[in-house]
């Protein structure tokens, strides 16, 4: 490049690109743009005749060729919004999903304003779904677990940045880190993909064990089945996210662990996504 390109020309150029990546083109065009000059997205409207010198130019080709290599923009932009509340996001963890806003929404029914319980969120990753309970459940406290070192550190980081004191984060394979503790409320979104899945071609930049589980994708649903009843609290109840096609599975693995009151919810497309179940101690 040697002449300099106005704005809104770089702008149409880069929203043409993302046009096979993304539905929400034009917006990802402003977004890694303002990133490129380290700008507000204001700045991108007030002034669509202001040019771009190589340095920025360059800057906004890079950024916009990461986006066009299949990375999540959250990656890029290094934040995503969950629950009101902007996470930090990196590749050690999974980009939040609108969807999984649902588990958090019947978990805070279950869960009474002024109630002072113990609540667990297994596989936490960035800590969106630990940190919305927490948030709108002051009085609780929340238990954080994860396998990776580096999601828990992105998690704690997002616990800081966004003020929130009554959640603790423990490192470990799923309830190893509990055992002996007992939980009223059990939450959890596991990798529930299964292994051949074509759709993990389109989710190659996020981490592969925090999405695939195995031929059937129920590996990782099978042990919190099996594990959760030790660590959680007579009449507690476990809520799992899920894929939209395993809701009969899901349910009978349950049962087969015996928990009972099973329900599922569809999320707001319609398909079933949160599954919820309680357990009982026998006497």
């Amino acid at each position: 490049m040697s002449d300099p390109v106005s704005i809104e020309k770089a702008l149409s150029a880069a929203t043409e690109k993302l046009q096979r990546v993304s539905e929400a083109a034009r917006l990802e065009a402003e977004l890694l743009l303002a990133r490129a000059i380290d700008t507000p997205r204001s700045f991108l409207f007030a002034h669509p005749e202001g040019d771009l010198d190589d340095d920025r130019w360059q800057r906004r080709d890079e950024t916009l060729a990461r986006r066009l290599a299949g990375e999540p923009m959250a990656y890029i932009t290094g934040s995503k919004e969950f629950w009101s509340m902007e996470l930090a996001v990196s590749p050690a963890t999974l980009v939040p999903r609108p969807e999984t806003e649902l588990l958090v929404d019947i978990a805070l029914r279950d869960i009474p304003r002024k109630a002072e319980w113990q609540i667990l969120d297994l596989g936490t990753g960035s800590g969106a779904i630990a940190l919305a309970i927490a948030r709108e459940r002051a009085l609780c406290s929340i238990t954080a677990v994860d396998i990776s070192a580096e999601a828990l550190s992105v998690a704690r980081e997002n616990a800081n940045r966004n003020t929130i004191g009554n959640v603790e984060f423990l490192e470990g394979d799923w309830t190893a880190p509990v055992v002996g503790r007992k939980f009223r409320v059990v939450v959890s979104n596991p990798p529930y993909v299964c292994a051949g899945d074509k759709a993990l071609d389109a989710l190659r930049a996020e981490p592969l064990s925090a999405l695939a589980a195995g031929e059937d994708g129920l590996e990782a649903i099978t042990v919190l089945a099996r594990d959760c009843p030790a660590i959680i609290e007579d009449d507690g109840v476990l809520l799992l996210e899920h894929g939209a096609e395993q809701k009969e599975s899901v349910a009978e693995l349950l049962m087969s662990y015996g928990w009972e009151r099973i329900q599922c919810y569809d999320d707001y497309s319609g398909l079933p996504r949160v599954t919820s179940a309680h357990h009982y101690e026998t006497t």
